[in-house]
C-alpha cells in the first residue's frame, strides 16, 4: 500500500530579514526554493525513491549561485572552493559523505557515488576527487565557482584571520550558508542530503557538520530524515540529528517535539546557532530554527507547497 510522501528542503539559516533582503532578492530565493521543491515533488509523485528525490534537489539548489553550496560556494583562505556533503539512506542506513572536494560540480552526487559505488562511507580531499573521476562526475574550473558577491566577502577578511559564516556586509548579517532536502516516499522510505561551501575564509581545511553522519545529515525509517543547517562546530558537538532522532525512539517524542527540544533548548543552551529540516516516517515535517530566518520549503503530498524566508 502507497503512503503519501512528504519533502522538505533548506537553502541555510542565520540572520535574515526582510529588512536585509530587496523584493528582488527576497522573489530569486524564494522561486528558487520552490524550483528544487518542484524537482523532488515530481520525482516522488512519480514513484522515485527518497534518496533520488533529496539528491535531485539539493543538485538543483547547488547549481543555483544564490546558496553556498555547489556554484554558489564561498572563497576560502586560499580563494579556492572546499566543498562538503553527505546523503543517507533510511530504509538501510547506507551513507555517502565527502570533506573539501574541488571542482567537483555538484559534491552531493560525489556523496551519492560513495554510498552507491564504494565500500566506504566518508572520503575526503584528493582521495575523494580522484574517486569523483573514476565515477566520471563532472568537473568546473575554480571560473564556474566564481560568484562576484562571494568574492567581495572573501576580499573583506582575507587579510585577517578572522572566517564567517557566509559573512556579508554587516557582521550582524550571518548566514549559515548550506543546503539540504529529506524525503519520505509512497513505499514508506525515508532519506536526508546535505551540501555546503562552508566558511568565508575558513582556513586549515576546516570541516563542519554538512559531512558527519548523524551531525549534519541523518536518515533512520524507524524515525526521521534530517537535514542541519548553522554553526556547524556547535552541530558536531550535539550531534544534532542523531539526537532528534534518539528522542523519537528512546523517549517516544513526536518529530517536532523532538526537533524543538534540541535546537530550542539544548543547541540554544550550547550557544549554537541554525536550524533543521525533517520529516518523519509518519510524513509529519518539522523545521524550527532559532536563528532570524531560514530558507526553506516543505511540500506534503495532497497539500499545498509552503516557502518561507523569515521567521513571521
Amino acid at each position: 500500500m502507497e503512503k503519501p510522501f512528504a519533502l522538505a528542503l533548506h537553502g541555510g539559516a542565520g540572520t535574515i530579514t526582510r529588512a536585509l533582503l530587496t523584493p528582488e532578492m527576497d522573489m530569486a530565493y524564494k522561486a528558487s526554493l520552490e524550483e528544487a521543491l518542484s524537482i523532488g515533488h515530481h520525482l516522488l509523485s512519480t514513484g522515485h525513491s527518497a534518496l533520488e528525490a533529496v539528491e535531485a534537489a539539493v543538485v538543483s539548489l547547488e547549481d543555483n549561485p544564490l546558496f553556498n553550496a555547489g556554484r554558489g560556494s564561498v572563497f576560502n583562505k586560499r580563494g579556492r572552493h572546499e566543498m562538503d556533503a553527505s546523503i543517507m539512506c533510511g530504509k538501510t542506513l547506507a551513507a555517502g559523505a565527502v570533506a573539501g572536494v574541488r571542482n567537483v560540480k555538484n559534491p552531493i552526487q560525489l556523496a551519492s557515488q560513495v554510498l552507491h559505488h564504494s565500500d566506504h562511507v566518508f572520503l575526503c580531499m584528493q582521495g575523494a576527487e580522484e574517486f569523483a573521476r573514476k565515477q566520471g562526475l563532472v568537473f568546473e574550473t575554480d571560473e564556474y565557482f566564481y560568484t562576484q558577491q562571494r568574492y567581495e566577502q572573501w576580499q573583506q577578511l582575507r587579510d585577517s584571520n578572522v572566517y564567517m559564516l557566509d559573512h556579508s556586509d554587516e557582521l550582524k548579517d550571518k548566514k549559515f550558508g548550506t543546503v539540504g532536502a529529506v524525503a519520505l516516499d509512497k513505499h514508506g522510505n525515508l532519506a536526508a542530503a546535505t551540501s555546503t561551501g562552508g566558511m568565508t575564509n575558513k582556513n586549515f581545511n576546516r570541516i563542519g557538520d554538512t559531512p558527519v553522519i548523524g551531525a549534519g545529515t541523518y536518515a533512520n525509517n524507524h524515525t526521521c530524515a534530517i537535514s542541519c543547517t548553522g554553526h556547524g562546530e556547535y552541530f558536531i558537538r550535539a550531534v544534532v540529528a542523531y539526537d532528534i532522532s534518539c528522542l523519537m525512539e528512546y523517549k517516544g517524542l513526536s518529530l517536532n517535539q523532538a526537533a524543538d527540544l534540541v535546537i530550542h533548548d539544548k543547541l540554544k543552551h550550547m550557544g549554537g546557532e541554525g536550524g533543521i529540516i525533517a520529516v518523519s516516517a509518519d510524513g509529519e515535517i518539522a523545521m524550527p530554527f532559532n536563528s532570524e530566518g531560514m530558507y526553506r520549503a516543505s511540500w506534503v503530498e495532497g497539500q499545498a507547497p509552503h516557502v518561507a524566508i523569515y521567521k513571521d
